[in-house]
């Protein structure tokens, strides 16, 4: 049973879509988001899982969200939430994300080199 309106098929989200904007709870420059990402990127297969779904989350994470569905699907991956906070994959092992790895924080501060 669903809610009503819910936006999923069989189980599946139909349509990914980025996290809401969010503020993150201190200021971060653009490089130290990229840090954040990269350490969570390197340490993420030690959580869990394996390393072909986490490499395919990253693959999704990073690309349009008009084609992020597809990557998932080619993985088998199934996104709990339309944002790809929560996923998991055939053998029903969740995969948790974090939103500094799906979108930027409102309070993102640009560094003058990576604007």
């Amino acid at each position: 049973m669903g809610c009503a309106g819910s936006k999923q098929t069989k189980g599946r989200i139909t349509k990914i879509r980025k996290p809401k904007p969010w503020k993150h709870p201190q200021k971060l420059t653009k490089s130290q988001l990229i840090q954040l990402q990269e350490e969570f990127w390197h340490t993420a297969p030690h959580q869990g899982g394996t390393k072909e779904i986490w490499d395919a989350l990253r693959e999704a994470a990073e690309a349009d969200p008009s084609v992020a569905q597809a990557i998932l699907d080619r993985a088998g991956i199934i996104a709990h939430n339309p944002d790809m906070t929560v996923c998991f994959d055939g053998e029903g092992t969740r995969y948790e994300l974090p939103k500094y790895v799906l979108s930027d924080p409102t309070n993102l501060i640009r560094d003058r080199w990576n604007s």
